[in-house]
């Protein structure tokens, strides 16, 4: 029997006690540690999970030498993903990390870099990617033929009071949560990003200091165009998570309105694929139990799991090259 991985949790904040459950629920896995930039917070998420005895500190590099994990998973804030994941490659460990991969574009290149130099594995957990409604969407447009348009509505009010980082974000909804349908739109076509043309606003009511609101079209691979409309202050006629899509090809039309949504298609000789539904725990978070299997499974076999940093690292471009042509009100290579 294989020896389960020992992993090291880093961040506790909201994602954080989620994933030290998943690394404690796995078979292939064993949590040995958790690291947060508050050392009491740390230890109160360890008590949390009933493991008292668990090693927790706010020194990364103290908990790496004391420790000796096989792998890090990242959930501290974006802006200190840079330094955790290199800290982590640098010592040998393979990396799961929240999304963004990055802050910036520059630290994403440095973090691949580093990886590259380790023979590391580092993945980025899109979780999005794992839900078995847009597989079946994905596996429906698959049959369109060459696609022309691909769109996505994303209408939600998201408030959160309390969040000073969100809500005095300079882009919040293009760099914080865009990311997911800009991953979806990849995920579902298999086209690569070659060019943004994006207008980013605030609405006179939004309670955000930056740009809640954007509208762009991206010129993909194979001439593709994928058209992204998204409100975060936006009341009324709320979308899933996961927005509202329809895909325009050759033989015909497929739409998926998203979250708990079956896809539907009209279109020559297409049978819209019915999504493989299975009962979700509500105190999990839907996607990290697949991407943890699937980093894993990558690690064990080298296969090449969905997030991969290598390819991930596109779907991060597309957000900062819709927030560059925002800027200068120009179009933009990604």
């Amino acid at each position: 029997m294989t020896a389960p991985l020992r992993g090291l949790l880093a961040g506790v904040g909201l994602l954080g006690p989620y994933w030290g459950r998943e690394l404690i629920e796995s078979p292939d896995t064993e949590l040995v540690g958790v690291v947060d930039i508050d050392a009491e917070r740390a230890r109160a998420a360890a008590d949390d999970l009933g493991l008292d005895g668990l090693p927790t500190g706010a020194s990364l590099e103290q908990m790496l030498a004391e420790q000796r994990p096989d792998f890090l998973v990242n959930v501290t804030p974006p802006a200190a993903h840079h330094d955790v994941t290199i800290a982590a490659l640098e010592q040998g460990l393979d990396v799961l990390s929240e999304k963004p991969l990055a802050a910036s574009l520059p630290e994403a290149h440095a973090m691949i870099e580093a990886a590259d130099r380790a023979g590391r594995l580092f993945m980025v957990s899109q979780n999005r990617r794992y839900m078995p409604e847009l597989v079946a969407f994905r596996d429906t447009v698959a049959q369109l033929g060459p696609l022309s348009t691909l769109t996505c509505e994303f209408h939600i009010a998201h408030r959160v009071p309390d969040s000073r980082f969100l809500n005095s974000f300079p882009q919040p909804l293009l760099l914080d949560m865009a990311i997911h349908l800009f991953d979806g739109a990849r995920a579902i076509t298999g086209a690569d990003p070659i060019s943004v043309y994006c207008d980013s606003y605030n609405p006179p009511w939004s309670w955000y200091s930056g740009p809640a609101a954007a509208h762009a079209v991206f010129r993909m691979s194979d001439e593709l165009r994928f058209a992204f409309t998204g409100n975060w202050a936006g009341d009324g006629f709320r979308t899933s998570w996961t927005g509202i899509w329809r895909a325009v090809g050759e033989r015909g039309s497929a739409t998926w309105e998203g979250d708990g949504a079956a896809p539907r298609a009209e279109a020559d000789g297409v049978t819209a694929v019915v999504p493989r539904m299975a009962p979700r725990d509500p105190e999990r978070f839907h996607g990290l139990e697949d991407a943890l299997a699937d980093f894993v499974a990558a690690v064990r076999t080298g296969s090449v799991p969905a997030g991969e940093c290598h390819d991930n690292i596109r779907s991060l471009a597309m957000c900062h090259a819709a927030v560059e042509s925002a800027r200068l009100s120009v179009p933009v290579d990604v």
